[in-house]
């Protein structure tokens, strides 16, 4: 972190990235931060799921401003190339510099938020910054259900700004996001006896980008569930084969990367199965030739014989089901330009024990157009035959546009960088939507650097960024009235 500003920043990052923190497994970070408030010695308090809010004093003549809450979260999505060696339970982030980027060595980089959560430690810890009375809120489980911000309870908080710091484009401000749901239908297996004298083969989709089911949902990234999928659903129209076994994708919240299918089939039409299968890759390359340049398709041969396949019918009921479930965007917004609606995601399918699941995530900023999708997911599911499941969900957050923290965010933005910034709204899931539900009247604004492909081990920190947003965070705290 040599040579990086603003340097406390950046330790802080590093620190924060020495210590594992995948989603529903952050207590160690959570202890962490607590040891950094008692070195300080400034009081702090954890809720009953892990949340931690560490408070400061205001600096001497800003007692009477608006008191201030700092918010970010301390889960990452952990996420690694394949053949890297990495245990996301105990192993540091290695960070590499890499020209004007930060990224990690093969794994995500957790940028998203540990910059957010770094600038809120660094604020804590300078004794010489102007600013309101603080509290800095830090949320567990972000990343997989919103977990920490669905359960605050009232008053854990008790500022009257809330300042976000977990976007991830600079000259962006971010007034809105889009609200969501997961929906979950799981398919009891049909299995009959596997025949004999068959040759068992590994499908693959391999080298997709992925990335994150909201903010990249529109950049038409190949889904890997859904287009192995379609390859093996028009295999099925000219060859006899018997698959057993499913897999795709790892997060609710990212683009399947890669996916998997294997199955029995004879050896005599393996030949023509590979022919197939190379052509399909043709087509694909052809299809995503300028997003998707890594794609990749294969066929090896393995060595587990299985006991027992799926029946004729379950493979074709489940083949025309993952075939039909939707994914991408279904509607832009009319009001805003350039910003998705609503849309859904196809993330991760598995066949455990005598049990395959899909689980989908909808988005929108609209609260019917949720239920809408969501509900067609669950019709496929129920005419496919399969069990549905979905979660509560969590709400949108409307854009307040005579927001007093807007309009100062955007003078002390064109003070500094000499001109106003972007005001967008964001088709992913903010928490400011939960604590402004939870914090009535709270007036919430959303800022951070630029990080891209984040969700993916591609994830990385723009340098020259970062500085700016601690620029911004600063002179906009001691502009506080």
């Amino acid at each position: 972190m040599k040579g990086l500003k603003p340097e406390s920043l950046w330790n802080f990052f590093y620190g924060l990235n020495q210590i594992p923190r995948e989603s529903k497994h952050e207590k160690g970070a959570i202890e962490w931060i607590a040891s950094v408030a008692k070195k300080l010695g400034l009081p702090y308090k954890i809720d009953k799921v892990g949340n931690i809010v560490v408070s400061k004093p205001a600096s001497k003549g800003k007692e009477k401003a608006t008191p201030v809450v700092l918010q970010g979260h301390v889960d990452m999505v952990c996420e690694k190339n394949a053949g890297v060696i990495h245990d996301f339970s105990k192993d540091p982030i290695e960070l590499v510099r890499d020209g004007e980027y930060i990224r990690a060595a093969g794994t995500t980089l957790g940028a998203d938020n540990g910059i957010g959560v770094a600038a809120a430690l660094s604020v804590l810890a300078d004794k010489s910054l102007i600013h309101p009375p603080l509290e800095a809120l830090f949320t567990i489980d972000e990343e997989t259900g919103l977990t920490g911000a669905v359960s605050l309870e009232p008053g854990f908080v008790q500022g009257k700004i809330l300042l976000n710091c977990d976007s991830e484009e600079d000259g962006v401000l971010f007034v809105g996001c889009a609200g969501g749901k997961n929906t979950e239908v799981t398919f009891d297996i049909d299995w009959q006896k596997a025949p004999v004298g068959l040759q068992a083969v590994a499908v693959k989709i391999t080298g997709l980008r992925g990335g994150h089911s909201g903010l990249e949902i529109h950049q038409g990234h190949a889904n890997a569930v859904k287009e192995l999928n379609r390859v093996i659903w028009k295999a099925a129209e000219k060859l006899k084969f018997s698959l057993f076994y499913i897999d795709g994708g790892t997060k609710h919240n990212a683009i399947p990367r890669d996916a998997e299918y294997r199955l029995l089939i004879d050896k005599k039409s393996a030949d023509i199965f590979k022919q197939f299968v190379a052509d399909s890759e043709n087509i694909l390359k052809n299809e995503f030739k300028q997003i998707e340049p890594n794609l990749k398709l294969s066929v090896e041969v393995i060595p587990n014989y299985p006991e027992n396949v799926f029946s004729p019918e379950f493979q074709n009921r489940l083949l025309n089901f993952l075939y039909a479930i939707p994914h991408g965007v279904r509607k832009m917004s009319p009001d805003i330009p350039g910003l998705v609606e609503t849309s859904t995601n196809a993330a991760i399918v598995h066949t455990q024990d005598n049990q395959i699941s899909l689980l989908t995530s909808q988005r929108s900023s609209v609260a019917s157009e949720i239920v809408e999708i969501a509900d067609k997911v669950k019709a496929i599911g129920l005419l496919a035959g399969g069990k549905v499941k979905q979660d509560a969900g969590y709400p949108a957050w409307a854009p307040n546009m005579q927001s007093k923290i807007l309009s100062l965010m955007k003078s002390t933005h064109k003070d500094l960088f000499g001109k106003e910034p972007d005001v967008q709204a964001i088709h992913a899931g903010l928490e400011c939507g939960i604590i402004g539900e939870k914090c009535e009247g709270m007036d919430m604004i959303s800022f951070g650097p630029t990080l891209k492909a984040v969700h993916s081990p591609d994830e990385r920190a723009e340098i020259a960024t970062v500085e700016k947003f601690w620029q911004l965070l600063l002179e906009v705290l001691k502009r506080i009235e």
